[in-house]
């Protein structure tokens, strides 16, 4: 009996260091989106660390039942669970606006967060932008632009249609290109006040 268990308790810990090690490879390179997303959605550099901590453990615990596919976007859609759970405990989750239709098509593509740059647009103004869409905006725009996934990840990650997706994405980044626009605006009416 006692070999029996012992051979058990052995089998278990190499089962158990099995499923570590594949976990780690799965895992460990998706640690930066992950972070990225949390830090995006709850706005608090230390609250995304302790969120991701808690999404890789609740990973590790559901191993078990991945049986492959798209390990960034499984990855995401728990971090994203988790932080909305987070969100909810904390009397957090604040949408910016509620999501208005009527927002008109933008003429210039900012498509491109790299673009935002070469524009001249200062990129602190760009980050408090992106931070005041409505999360549903927000995070679709932050896992395409930034963590270049594709529509179809996105709405594996976020468990919307697809089309759901392209609407949400081309919606916030026209509230993106406004909000901009409005800001930059201003800062030209000051310098011309400035320079007369």
């Amino acid at each position: 009996m006692r070999k029996l268990q012992s051979l058990y308790k052995r089998k278990t810990s190499l089962t158990d260091q099995n499923k570590t090690v594949r976990f780690e490879a799965i895992a460990l390179p998706h640690l930066g989106a992950s972070y990225n997303l949390a830090r995006w959605l709850v706005h608090n550099d230390h609250d995304a660390e302790d969120i991701v901590q808690e999404a890789y453990l609740r990973a590790f615990k559901f191993f078990g039942g991945y049986y492959g596919g798209d390990a960034k976007a499984w990855l995401l859609t728990i971090v994203r669970n988790t932080c909305y759970t987070w969100l909810q405990k904390n009397q957090a989750l604040r949408l910016a606006d509620p999501i208005d239709d009527t927002v008109n098509d933008a003429v210039v593509d900012f498509s491109d967060p790299e673009v935002l740059l070469l524009q001249g647009i200062d990129s602190e103004l760009v980050r408090h932008a992106l931070k005041d869409l409505p999360v549903e905006f927000r995070e679709v725009v932050v896992l395409r632009e930034m963590e270049g996934l594709s529509y179809k990840q996105i709405a594996e990650a976020v468990d919307i249609p697809i089309g759901t997706v392209m609407s949400r994405l081309k919606r916030g980044r026209n509230r993106l290109h406004a909000m901009l626009a409005t800001h930059m605006g201003k800062e030209d009416d000051n310098e011309l006040r400035r320079n007369a």
